[in-house]
């Protein structure tokens, strides 16, 4: 579960860096709770099509987490802003 919270973060971050088709599998998929046969069904496309479309988008955003950190930058200013720590709240913005 904590895995699907992360890719959807992930999703909410990165999801327009993904094509639309991309988007619309992986909105059906996390954000709809859509079956994978169900997505196949509407996208005219096979099951196992579908699980490799997933598989190869989630690669992706993975990808840009690694290379552009958002998401760990974004966590890393909400704990430091729950903490009240200033200094590096300043040192994390200019990472940005």
């Amino acid at each position: 579960m904590a895995a699907n919270l992360y890719v959807s973060e992930l999703i909410d971050r990165y999801g327009n860096l993904l094509t639309e088709k991309q988007q619309r599998i992986l909105d059906g998929y996390y954000n709809n709770d859509l079956s994978l046969s169900e997505i196949a069904e509407n996208e005219g496309i096979t099951r196992q099509g579908v699980g490799d479309f997933v598989k190869r988008s989630e690669a992706q955003l993975f990808e840009f987490e690694q290379k552009l950190g958002l998401c760990k930058l974004t966590a890393a200013l909400k704990s430091a802003a729950a903490r009240k720590d200033f200094d590096e709240i300043l040192v994390l913005i200019d990472k940005l």
